[in-house]
């Protein structure tokens, strides 16, 4: 029982610096994240769009050049628990949009993007979409520019 009694200091020692730890590195990260609320918005839909733009172009390369009609045919849900998301075909190109699904205090509520951002991702590293501002605006975002130096 001593020998328990002797460890206790060591181990609320050990438990104190473990959580201080982690609090730390919760505000360093927090630090290390300078996005504005409308670009965070906008890297969250546009990596969801960057991957359902290059499966809808796998899909019509590997399908004799026709397009999917819509995800589901892609074997893609339309609906996750935080978005909601559509692909049409312009000219048998995909655009695809991706909505928030609750946009209370979103900044951003939707984004669409085509084939291009495929090469422009390739080319630049980041790529833009369209984006749709809560107060319904449009203006252009560019996704992927937060891993530039």
């Amino acid at each position: 029982m001593s020998r328990l009694i002797s460890w206790l200091p060591v181990f609320m020692l050990a438990l104190m610096v473990t959580g201080c730890s982690d609090a730390g590195s919760k505000s360093r990260a927090t630090e290390r994240s300078p996005l504005s609320p409308d670009q965070r918005d906008a890297e969250v839909l546009g990596h969801e769009i960057f991957d359902l733009v290059d499966r809808a172009v796998d899909y019509r390369g590997s399908h004799m050049g026709r397009p999917a009609a819509n995800l589901p045919q892609m074997g893609v849900e339309s609906l996750t628990p935080v978005t909601v998301r559509r692909v049409v075909n312009v000219q048998r190109e995909p655009v695809v949009t991706v909505a928030f699904r609750q946009t209370g205090g979103r900044e951003i509520i939707s984004c669409r993007g085509d084939p291009q951002i495929l090469e422009d991702k390739s080319l630049n590293g980041r790529f833009t979409i369209m984006c749709t501002a809560s107060s319904g605006a449009q203006r252009p975002m560019v996704v992927g520019q937060s891993s530039e130096p």
